[in-house]
């Protein structure tokens, strides 16, 4: 590279340098002149959709933008994660700034309909303490459910055990409803006074609503329907998330056997005394009780 060249690259880069300085330095008067004429500008949450009435909300909905900071609307939004999840209580316009009190929180005053999977269905069981693991069972917690069902006719009738459904969704207990801060307002019957309960520790729900399919659900109305009290639940680790293979039945049968393995196991074989086996004389074929009669004659002589 000669003198010219290199020179020609210092000038082109100088060049270029400057008219960044001079870009920037528009852009910071322009700036400057809107702060004075708006104000400074704040981020926003905004609808990048048209939002229907009771919709569930998430955060490809939304977007955060710069306002002018006199522009930016009071209870205005200004964090993403504050809105999803949560509720619409009015339409929401496109371009609109998403108002915090026209949110609702997921709960009895929403229903529970938002937190059912397309193509499931939800369904309440009554429970209490022995059938409900005590009613520690609580919202978004998964669970096998059990059925104690009578099976035969007359005599031949008997008590049978099975896995009915295996890792289901517990959507609510009670009115306590999964993804939602479990807490309940009640008002005196003045009507001045609103008191908060904490429903954290709620041990006094009487029902448990679970997520099944339209058959699953026909089939728990018919058992709560024929025996209320044939339902029973089991609690399953979050992080278990393989189904357990359908097992076969329990019943009396099945219990007495394994009564027997476990005493067997616990005590031992109890030992039998030993065959002893019968001696006696041998026996004779037919030729030869007629070749001793021969013989024997023929002695006394």
């Amino acid at each position: 590279m000669n003198n010219n060249e290199s020179r020609t690259l210092w000038i082109s880069l100088g060049s270029g340098i400057f008219a960044a300085f001079l870009l920037y330095s528009y852009s910071q008067e322009k700036k400057a002149e809107y702060d004075k004429q708006y104000g400074s500008t704040k981020g926003v949450v905004v609808s990048r959709v048209d939002i229907n009435e009771m919709q569930n909300i998430d955060d490809s909905m939304l977007e955060v933008v710069q306002r002018p900071t006199d522009f930016v609307e009071p209870g205005a939004a200004t964090d993403i994660d504050a809105a999803v999840g949560q509720i619409a209580a009015v339409p929401i316009k496109k371009g609109e700034q998403l108002l915090l009190n026209k949110l609702l929180h997921p709960g009895p005053d929403t229903g529970i309909a938002l937190q059912v999977a397309p193509g499931k269905r939800a369904v309440a069981i009554p429970v209490d303490e022995a059938r409900a693991v005590a009613k520690l069972i609580r919202p978004g917690d998964r669970v096998d459910i059990y059925a104690a069902i009578d099976v035969g006719k007359g005599a031949a009738q008997r008590r049978e055990v099975t896995l009915f459904m295996g890792d289901v969704v517990v959507l609510a207990t009670g009115i306590s409803v999964v993804n939602t801060l479990p807490r309940l307002y009640e008002i005196d019957p003045s009507g001045k006074q609103v008191t908060q309960i904490n429903l954290t520790g709620d041990t006094k729900y009487q029902s448990i609503t679970i997520e099944a399919t339209p058959k699953e659900s026909q089939d728990l109305v018919y058992l709560m329907s024929s025996a209320p009290g044939s339902i029973y639940f089991g609690l399953r680790n979050p992080n278990e998330k393989t189904k357990d293979l359908r097992m076969p039945s329990s019943n009396v049968d099945t219990f007495s056997s394994r009564l027997s393995a476990t005493s067997e196991s616990s005590y031992g074989t109890v030992p039998r005394p030993p065959v002893v086996p019968v001696t006696g004389p041998p026996v004779q074929t037919p030729a030869q009780i007629q070749q001793l009669k021969q013989v024997t004659p023929n002695r006394g002589r």
